[in-house]
């Protein structure tokens, strides 16, 4: 006998969300699908560390400062904090709107922009939003159904806007945007001065070596040297011309995205909205300001209920309902409906009729003192 229980799965939000991001760590850990090239980021950045730490920096600890080893250890702990908190952050993603909002918006876009012959092409949904005494146009998303909010973009690899959107990095894995953009610049300029000291001290250990054993045996009796230099040189441009770039960025207040759409600059010929006219302003508005809460609520609880059916022999005890052939017809029809719901059927007690004394037969009504007569048929019964 098969009896269906109710029971209630927890689901947290993340499960849901749309979007192309993977999670971890039941949604504590958010990042873009495609982590290959960010795996390659770890590989190259521990490999070389590991090499450096193994061989370099013990004979230079003897030979030059036992302070090499320690701030280099400094700067890889840093670089891979940074790193790891720009990679498994949320960027700033903007949730969808809902079926209800995004039809309220739907109906306000027809009443602003009213009916469209058919055949022609609909104006931009587009609104208007002053800031600083200038104008800045709030584009429509047809993905999330919203009006991005200002310096917000719609990331094609995430499938997501992203509030302040700078650009998609594969290197890190994430996009990067309002709520990790300050840990990104970190991890860059951390990583730029891990790659100049590694390859300032692997010259000068180079050198110290070549003047005891000769350069060529130098080379030979150490190939992960020459592979670190080899890595860090590089690496060295392109890490140092990024970080440059971005701190010209941070300098003026201005994103990757606006920089390339040439937002600011060009044939549009309009000042940055945004921008203090202050470099130190800019700066700690951008690095120091106060970081907003994630607006995903991704560990939050969804509860659905999910029914089950167990099967096995149902012993009848006193609490035990009757099966339908020996109920009566509204008995049987309350207890499948309670089935179909996906509860547990419950007996339904039927309360006895009470009788009272009027209502009872002649022969057993008695007066109060009358003494029980037995009946001929008792009498019968018990010869």
């Amino acid at each position: 006998m098969s009896v269906m229980v109710a029971r209630k799965k927890v689901v947290r939000k993340w499960e849901k969300l749309p979007g192309r991001n993977t999670f971890c760590c039941d949604g504590r850990i958010m990042m873009a699908r495609q982590k290959g090239i960010f795996y390659l980021t770890l590989f190259l950045i521990l490999g070389t560390c590991a090499l450096f730490f193994a061989f370099e920096c013990r004979y230079l600890a003897v030979q030059l400062s036992p302070a090499i080893p320690v701030f280099a250890a400094v700067l890889f702990l840093f670089a891979m904090a940074t790193l790891l908190r720009t990679s498994f952050s949320d960027p700033g993603v903007i949730p969808r709107a809902l079926p209800d909002e995004a039809a309220f918006i739907e109906m306000e876009i027809e009443a602003t922009n009213g009916t469209v012959p058919q055949g022609q092409r609909p104006p931009p949904r587009i609104k208007n939003f002053q800031i600083n005494n200038q104008i800045v146009k709030l584009k429509y998303c047809y993905t999330c159904k919203i009006f991005r909010p200002p310096r917000a973009s719609h990331c094609s690899i995430c499938d997501n806007c992203v509030e302040r959107f700078d650009h998609h990095c594969p290197w890190v894995g994430n996009c990067v945007g309002k709520r990790n953009y300050r840990y990104f610049y970190l991890f860059i300029l951390s990583l730029s001065l891990l790659t100049i000291y590694i390859f300032t001290f692997n010259i000068v250990y180079v050198a110290l070596k070549s003047l005891k054993i000769g350069f060529l045996n130098t080379l030979k009796e150490t190939p992960g040297t020459v592979l670190e230099v080899l890595i860090c040189f590089f690496t060295l441009w392109s890490v140092v011309g990024l970080t440059g770039f971005h701190t010209f960025l941070v300098a003026l207040n201005q994103t990757t995205n606006e920089d390339i759409k040439g937002s600011w600059t060009g044939k549009n010929r309009v000042q940055n909205p945004y921008s203090h006219g202050n470099i130190v302003k800019n700066c700690c508005e951008v690095l120091c300001g106060p970081l907003p809460p994630s607006v995903l609520d991704r560990r939050g609880i969804l509860q659905q209920e999910e029914s089950t059916a167990q099967e096995g022999p149902c012993p009848r005890g006193p609490g035990t309902q009757e099966p339908p052939a020996m109920q009566g017809p509204r008995q049987a029809e309350e207890s499948s409906m309670k089935q179909q719901d996906g509860s547990i059927p419950l007996p339904s007690v039927v309360p006895a009729p009470s009788l009272s004394d009027t209502e009872m037969p002649e022969e057993k009504q008695r007066t109060p003192g009358e003494v029980p007569v037995p009946s001929p048929d008792a009498g019968r019964a018990e010869h």
